[in-house]
């Protein structure tokens, strides 16, 4: 793709990187196969070739975004399905992250929505602050049918009093900074991100990987100073709140690393993931010694299940005789391309692992999509389950925070793939399967 930046608007770096991604783009349209908005809408400016050419007019005129990009862009759920198709390797998601950091800086929302999008910024990477949240939001759920009109604003609220659970599980004692000794012979150590809306929505996944690798001989610690990632912030535009919680996470864990050192940075949220995996490009016009830090965290960084596959994993009770209808995170195979590990430990487990079609389209959870965009997300959500039920599982299991929620609240159970390879290998049985399956573990 031909680009017309001038020398001085190349100066910028970020000007400069989305340059050399749009010139890698070769029009070929093949994105567009697997772009769930495109596959929904069917408008080519909802499909990722579509934002690459208004991304491209807003960067190169250099005016301020204009209500049509801002829409089109907002619908983009970064699920990076498109990256994967991508045969040229056309970076989409530094480009949308520029553009959405250029929109904050450049478009005035309408009032209503720039005060969601502040609250939601603030209060979801909080955790006390996000439990408090979710305790008003689980009273009002019952009375969500009060909540009047189409509107975008009204279509908002309903979102997110419904995706609130009914009671908010008690903090786990498991995520206060501190060290969790590895059982017998320490093999490893490693930091592990407690993370914000995860802990509060669903403790029992860090209780369930923190037992499973101290059972392996991996010593686990939680960095003082460490929090959210910046993940939420980031994909919201919000440069400098992704920044400073980004930043934080660097400094704690690289204290870790040069004190007692670490084997690796262990994130069991596969949003977290991506994020923390691309580090070291956020921080690249860092100091030097910053961006040093933020390279090697950024090279530390596994998922869970990226890191039990080369720890040798193995299950402790029978094979349950279960059937899991594996969900794969778009973070996590598009975003980190770890597609084959998680399938291979369950399986390893005793789980008999099945695959719903089209498990390349994202489940519409993708952050706080599912509050900001909730109808496109409700179709998504729709879709998605249809494809799963059709494989006539007994579980979901799914390997990111958002995807559960989202998934969850039907008839089937869904749980974190950890939860499941922790219960196998010693652990609890999964609360969500406690009640119909308490016979068996």
């Amino acid at each position: 793709m031909q680009t017309l930046f001038t020398p001085e608007q190349l100066r910028d770096p970020a000007i400069a990187s989305s340059n050399q991604i749009l010139r890698t783009c070769v029009h070929c349209g093949m994105c567009t196969a697997t772009c769930p908005t495109f596959q929904l809408l069917g408008d080519e400016l909802d499909s990722p070739r579509g934002r690459i050419y208004l991304i491209k007019d807003m960067l190169e005129t250099g005016r301020p975004a204009t209500e049509e990009v801002v829409r089109h862009v907002d619908r983009c759920l970064s699920c990076l399905s498109c990256m994967t198709t991508c045969p040229s390797g056309v970076n989409y998601m530094h480009l949308v992250d520029h553009a959405r950091a250029y929109i904050e800086d450049t478009y005035q929302r309408p009032f209503a929505e720039r005060v969601l999008r502040r609250v939601l910024g603030a209060i979801i990477p909080r955790p006390w602050l996000f439990r408090l949240a979710l305790m008003g939001a689980g009273v009002a759920r019952p009375f969500k049918w009060l909540i009047p009109g189409q509107s975008m604003l009204a279509q908002r609220l309903r979102a997110m009093v419904s995706l609130a659970p009914a009671t908010v599980p008690p903090a786990s004692a498991v995520e206060t900074p501190q060290v969790h000794p590895a059982i017998g012979l320490r093999k490893a150590r490693v930091a592990l991100l407690a993370g914000c809306a995860q802990q509060v929505l669903s403790p029992s996944i860090n209780e369930a990987t923190i037992r499973l690798l101290t059972r392996l001989g991996v010593e686990v610690v939680v960095a003082r100073e460490a929090g959210c990632c910046g993940s939420l912030n980031h994909h919201m535009g919000q440069h400098d709140a992704a920044m400073a919680r980004a930043r934080a996470n660097i400094e704690a864990w690289s204290q870790e690393a040069e004190g007692q050192g670490l084997d690796a940075i262990i994130v069991n949220a596969s949003g977290c993931g991506t994020t923390i995996k691309d580090y070291g490009f956020m921080f690249r016009e860092a100091p030097a010694a910053l961006a040093a830090k933020a390279a090697t965290v950024a090279e530390l960084a596994r998922d869970i299940t990226e890191f039990l596959t080369g720890f040798g994993y193995a299950p402790q009770r029978e094979a349950p005789g279960l059937t899991v209808a594996y969900h794969s995170a778009c973070s996590l195979q598009h975003g980190q391309r770890v597609t084959t590990d998680p399938k291979t430990l369950l399986s390893r487990a005793g789980f008999r692992v099945v695959e719903p079609a089209e498990g390349h389209l994202c489940c519409g959870s993708a952050g706080t999509y599912n509050l900001l965009q909730p109808v496109i997300a409700t179709q998504l959500r729709d879709r998605k389950l249809a494809n799963i039920r059709r494989t006539r599982p007994d579980l979901i299991a799914a390997g990111n925070i958002g995807c559960l929620t989202q998934l969850g609240g039907e008839e089937l159970p869904v749980v974190h793939t950890i939860e499941l390879l922790d219960w196998m290998a010693g652990g609890p049985i999964p609360l969500s399967l406690a009640g119909p399956l308490a016979g068996r573990g």
